[in-house]
């Protein structure tokens, strides 16, 4: 693909207090304390402003039968306001192909009130096949069936969830789609897992812009009703689900 140093967008919008209720829920966080200031997870939506032109791009559809997302990172300069007016725009930084597959490096900023707000860096796997080692097909739990402790996600919180975001990549919805990629069946979104390590990382801080800094990389996919543990100091973030490490995190604290 040669796609390198693409742009995508600009895409303009508001932090508008319905999409952050919204977006809060389908999060699993703290309604009482997003009130006047967005989450900082609320970054991964505002990526998938324009993440969808980058994979609706004619020259990089044919290889989106497996759309995979490998790490991620977001810097926070500043908070979230509910209300305020942003803009945002990506491109694409990198592309390497290793065995029929392309690791894309993507890169977006939101900028709010004349200055950047927000930096994301982003892997996706893309390919027109499915993942190497396709693992064996699974049953689906029941729609909205969730582990009792820890964090989890029902098949019904994915679909709330892509709602919020506008990441609606099928794999995380649509059992076909999820197969067809090499995955047991549906996947919880790697933005959602992000969502939850941030919820970890600043339950001690107090304000709206306890985050600067956060770099994840996904390991491994959580399937929807399964238990996710989260543990360690914020420099150092293990996510695991069943006796697997699911994802691993460092943040930097303002």
């Amino acid at each position: 693909m040669d796609i390198v140093g693409r742009g995508y967008g600009p895409v303009s919008g508001l932090v508008a207090p319905g999409r952050v209720a919204a977006y809060v829920a389908a999060t699993g966080d703290d309604a009482d304390r997003w009130r006047d200031q967005a989450p900082p997870s609320l970054a991964g939506a505002l990526l998938f402003e324009v993440a969808p032109m980058f994979l609706a791009d004619p020259d990089v559809v044919p290889h989106t039968t497996t759309v995979v997302h490998a790490d991620q990172t977001f810097s926070w300069h500043r908070p979230i306001p509910i209300g305020a007016a942003y803009e945002v725009e990506g491109s694409v930084a990198r592309v390497r192909e290793r065995s029929g597959t392309f690791w894309v490096t993507f890169e977006s900023t939101v900028t709010m009130a004349g200055s950047v707000a927000i930096e994301s860096t982003s892997t996706f796997l893309l390919s027109d096949a499915a993942l190497a080692a396709p693992a064996d097909e699974e049953a689906e739990p029941t729609l909205t069936a969730r582990a009792e402790s820890g964090f989890s996600a029902s098949r019904l919180d994915l679909v709330s969830y892509a709602a919020a975001s506008g990441d609606v990549n099928p794999i995380h919805w649509d059992h076909d789609s999820a197969v067809a990629a090499g995955l047991p069946g549906v996947i919880v979104h790697g933005l959602l897992t992000n969502a939850w390590i941030i919820r970890h990382v600043i339950a001690a801080t107090e304000g709206g812009h306890p985050l600067a800094a956060l770099k994840t990389r996904f390991r491994s996919p959580i399937r929807p009703a399964q238990q996710v543990d989260i543990s360690g100091d914020p420099e150092s973030v293990s996510v695991e689900c069943q006796g697997v490490v699911a994802a691993t995190a460092s943040a930097t604290l303002t």
